[in-house]
């Protein structure tokens, strides 16, 4: 996940990526809100690159098979980057999910009236909210 992340920051000299990972951190990677994989992972690389499971690889395609089940992924940097500073972006998702079961409210410094200018209701959850979601409140504060 470190390395996914370093990578992500150089997505704007690439043209396109593919990565044979565990299954679950595929699977976070492409989730999609108000699923129980969506969080920092997916909201960081989502805002970067057009995300896409391409396909699962056995256990059995390994001598020794592994524990966990892999599948690889492709991902394709966006033509535009966040309209955002990278640093308040980064500390906004962090916040958010560090605290993950409390309410935008409780996990963002954000007053009630930037809310409602953002149009999003304070009492979601993180996981709500999408990427886009995130780089319009980092543009905010």
């Amino acid at each position: 996940t470190p390395l996914l992340f370093h990578i992500a920051q150089f997505s704007e000299h690439v043209r396109d990526l593919h990565f044979m990972l565990q299954l679950e951190v595929v699977e976070r990677m492409v989730a999609a809100p108000s699923t129980p994989e969506y969080g920092r992972l997916s909201v960081m690389l989502q805002t970067r690159f057009r995300m896409q499971k391409l396909f699962r690889v056995a256990r059995g395609a390994f001598r020794p098979p592994p524990r966990v089940e892999s599948a690889v992924v492709r991902m394709v940097p966006l033509e535009a980057r966040p309209a955002c500073d990278e640093r308040r972006f980064d500390e906004i998702v962090r916040r958010a999910f560090s605290a993950r079961r409390k309410t935008l409210r409780n996990a963002l410094p954000l007053a009630p009236e930037d809310y409602r200018v953002l149009g999003i209701d304070p009492k979601l959850r993180p996981e709500n909210l999408t990427p886009e979601d995130y780089v319009r409140i980092a543009q905010c504060v």
